[in-house]
């Protein structure tokens, strides 16, 4: 068995799902493994991972409107609001979301369904820097 961890940034444009499954799948293939189990961290508090529908990008558009209903920027609404208005709920949004992944990966890739895209989910308006970690162990 063997392991492998790598780090990769991604500039988001402010709120959004931002694809992040080619850069995922490339890394993998660079490794050689064949069977075994990727994990995949988002180290954020304002930011999450999932995995979604990747042909219609209206299905994105109707996730950000849904989120956008389920935890509302509202002034006032949220005791913590230091970092601006979007910061308490894009915290709401990760906690309702994921931070980590983990995916088979079997003859060299990553055991995706074909409608299944891999995506760093941006819960604040402001463009950022973020950071994904990816750990995978196997032979």
């Amino acid at each position: 068995m063997k392991q492998y961890t790598h780090r990769l940034t991604f500039r988001t444009q402010g709120k959004g799902l931002v694809p992040i499954t080619r850069p995922v799948l490339d890394w993998v293939s660079e490794t050689g493994v064949s069977t075994g189990l990727l994990t995949i961290w988002c180290p954020h508090t304002s930011c999450s991972l999932t995995v979604q529908e990747n042909a219609d990008s209206t299905v994105r558009a109707d996730i950000a409107a849904f989120f956008e209903t389920l935890v509302p920027e509202e002034k006032g609404r949220y005791q913590h609001s230091t970092e601006g208005s979007d910061d308490m709920p894009a915290h709401l949004r990760t906690m309702l979301t994921q931070s980590g992944l983990s995916i088979p990966v079997i003859d060299a890739e990553p055991a995706l369904g074909i409608w299944q895209g891999l995506y760093l989910f941006e819960h604040r308006r402001a463009p950022h820097r973020r950071e994904v970690v990816l750990h995978l162990f196997g032979t």
